[in-house]
């Protein structure tokens, strides 16, 4: 056997190798959408006694009537629409434009500012800090409707999304900026005419990313609206249609509504993949 075409079998064993640790990610990552999505049609004393089984053994599409009834879908998915549009476009502004400022801005403390940012991916304080914001959200009246999400949301930054951010912009020649700054444009006109632009790809990521922590978001849009149900988003009225069947657990119709709830999050991920993945891989990899 030659050199080359020993070559040739340890490349095919290597790249069959990697298509099938692929395979295997692929097969993990989706079987809980798979079996949420089967386990929607069953009926719900065949998820009791029956729920290791895949398949159904009988379709029941009434599931989805009754929980599009029991859980005013419309009211629901109009409020979580809402609440994902303004907090998606609130995010997108902040983390781009405290991207740019981080990778273009020059002033004292900015790379330690940046660094103290960075550190806080590290810290998670759960739920200990929802008291704290309902109560500073009690004293402006802003408790008992999905305003008071938008604007803790928004101004949360994520410092995720500003990573990415940053990497991206850093990406960009920095002879754009010096020729616009010959035409006599400020930092923030440079970010304005030019780098904003130029940052479709970004803007797609951070939309996607913050799009699906607000579609999903669940504690705080529950504790905001307990006392007004009327605005709850979707994702907390599915998780009521536990209690809102005829048994005293009724998780044919949770399960019925969380698949319906999944679907815009997929529609819009289809639609936007290609700018997702450039904006994430520009954002990794050139920053």
């Amino acid at each position: 056997m030659t050199i080359s075409g020993s070559a040739r079998i340890q490349k095919n064993a290597t790249s069959g190798l990697i298509y099938a640790v692929l395979i295997v990610v692929f097969i993990f990552s989706m079987f809980p959408v798979f079996y949420t999505f089967m386990a929607s049609f069953k009926s719900n004393k065949e998820l009791l006694t029956a729920g290791n089984r895949v398949i159904p053994s009988q379709f029941v599409v009434d599931n989805y009537v009754q929980a599009w009834k029991l859980a005013n879908f419309k009211q629901y998915t109009y409020n979580s629409v809402f609440m994902s549009v303004f907090i998606v476009g609130g995010v997108i502004v902040t983390s781009v434009v405290c991207g740019y400022v981080f990778a273009r801005g020059q002033f004292r403390g900015k790379q330690f500012m940046y660094y103290m940012l960075l550190s806080s991916m590290f810290v998670s304080l759960g739920s200990l800090t929802l008291y704290p914001l309902l109560m500073i959200a009690k004293v402006v009246s802003l408790n008992r409707s999905l305003w008071g999400v938008i604007i803790i949301r928004i101004f949360a930054v994520n410092t995720t999304n500003v990573f990415i951010a940053r990497g991206y912009i850093e990406s960009i020649p920095r002879e754009i900026d010096e020729a616009a700054k010959v035409d006599g444009c400020s930092f923030f006109q440079i970010f304005r005419h030019v780098i904003a632009p130029l940052c479709t790809p970004v803007v797609a990521t951070v939309g996607i990313l913050t799009f699906r922590n607000a579609w999903n978001d669940y504690l705080l849009p529950m504790v905001f609206t307990l006392s007004n149900p009327k605005r709850m988003p979707l994702v907390v009225g599915v998780i009521n249609l536990k209690s809102s069947g005829e048994a005293a657990s009724s998780w044919n119709l949770m399960l019925a509504g969380t698949a319906i709830s999944v679907i815009p999050m997929i529609v819009i991920y289809i639609i936007f993949n290609r700018y997702f993945i450039d904006g994430l891989t520009s954002g990794s990899v050139k920053g």
